[in-house]
């Protein structure tokens, strides 16, 4: 089921926005403004949430998941750090995992950044990235790909404009030339086979593990070691 705050599509199937990637028959659409937590888990039987609400919505459920053992999927954009403890909080009785960078695709970006990155350190480097226009604030997922190339926030350049999905390019500027790496979500069906990914591949015990130490991270650390740090030892360089 899918529980949101707006009654729009209450009462629907659930596959009306899950789409093709498919939902279990008589999955509800149902509000948050109409439905308590503890009922909203009572109901049916629960394995995991999976929150791309707005970072206080964590308030709504997160006592009620936590107290029946139910995972927690976040792939909210950023969290205030009030907002993260409470995470953490619920973290000692339930698995929680925080990956604002829930699509699979945009993995493959983090990685071929990072490797490019490590064969050409001295680059110019920038991160671009594109909302639609009523998003108001710095992509959570640029954040994290600043941070895992050691960049300040203030390289992320935002552009706001229609209806874009979501789109994140990394421009590496060489002297003579550039290299542009990029991410763009046509259908927002690519948050939801990121998600099913990440619920497929949740740790067995309780804990908060951010992006960076789920499964696709130790899929970033296996193929670091297998291709980033051959050609390093090599010492591959554009330019000496």
């Amino acid at each position: 089921m899918i529980a949101r705050k707006s009654h729009r599509l209450e009462n629907r199937p659930a596959g009306d926005v899950l789409g093709s990637i498919g939902a279990p028959e008589g999955g509800l659409i149902l509000s948050t403004d109409t439905m308590s937590a503890d009922a909203l888990f009572d109901a049916p039987p629960v394995d995991a949430v999976v929150d791309f609400a707005a970072a206080e919505t964590i308030h709504y459920y997160g006592d009620a998941v936590a107290r029946r053992g139910i995972a927690i999927v976040s792939a909210v954009s950023h969290y205030p750090a009030e907002t993260s403890a409470c995470l953490r909080r619920l973290a000692e009785t339930t698995r929680v995992l925080h990956s604002p960078t829930i699509t699979l695709g945009i993995n493959f970006l983090m990685l071929s950044s990072k490797i490019l990155q490590n064969i050409a350190p001295d680059t110019d480097i920038e991160i671009i990235e594109e909302h639609f226009k009523t998003k108001p604030e710095i992509s959570g997922t640029a954040r994290i790909i600043a941070d895992e190339l050691g960049l300040p926030h203030d390289a992320i350049k935002s552009v706001r404009a229609g209806g874009i999905i979501g789109l994140h390019e990394v421009l590496f500027g060489f002297p003579f030339q550039t290299v542009r790496l990029k991410h763009e979500s046509i259908s927002r069906e690519a948050f939801g086979s990121g998600t099913l990914f990440a619920l497929e591949n949740l740790p067995p015990e309780p804990g908060f593990r951010p992006q960076r130490t789920s499964s696709t991270g130790n899929l970033h650390e296996r193929i670091i070691a297998v291709v980033v740090e051959p050609m390093i030892r090599l010492r591959i360089r554009e330019w000496p």
